[in-house]
């Protein structure tokens, strides 16, 4: 995993499980990598893997079952998803607005732009 230098290391882990779970990878329920393995996996510290964890700890997006290890919460996908909208209309869309705004890109614009996107990504998928 490359990190970036913009976010927080420990952000951009959670960013990865987050990203798991919602591509159906990690399931409710299942173990997750320990501390130690995923530290070693990215070639991080272990107290910036155990950072990620509390943090999706403290959204209950995981739970840790004591001497056992990390697991995916029942409900994690939806809250997963909420944490992501929330986090991706907080702190990137005024950064599109900004930006579209400055070079004259008007909102029918970007809708029109989204459509194809949308559409695009369909086609990829068949």
């Amino acid at each position: 995993m490359e990190f970036n230098s913009k976010k927080p290391i420990y952000y951009q882990i959670s960013d990865l499980i987050c990203e798991n779970i919602l591509l159906n990878k990690f399931k409710e329920d299942e173990r997750i990598s320990s501390v130690r393995d995923l530290a070693v996996e990215l070639e991080v510290n272990p107290n910036t893997v155990m950072r990620a964890y509390s943090f999706l700890q403290d959204e209950e997006i995981i739970f840790n079952k004591r001497g056992i290890g990390y697991f995916i919460s029942k409900d994690a996908k939806q809250l997963t998803l909420r944490l992501k909208k929330d986090s991706f209309i907080k702190d990137e869309l005024p950064n599109i607005f900004k930006e579209s705004s400055l070079y004259g890109i008007d909102p029918e614009d970007l809708k029109k732009i989204y459509i194809e996107y949308l559409s695009e990504d369909e086609n990829e998928k068949k």
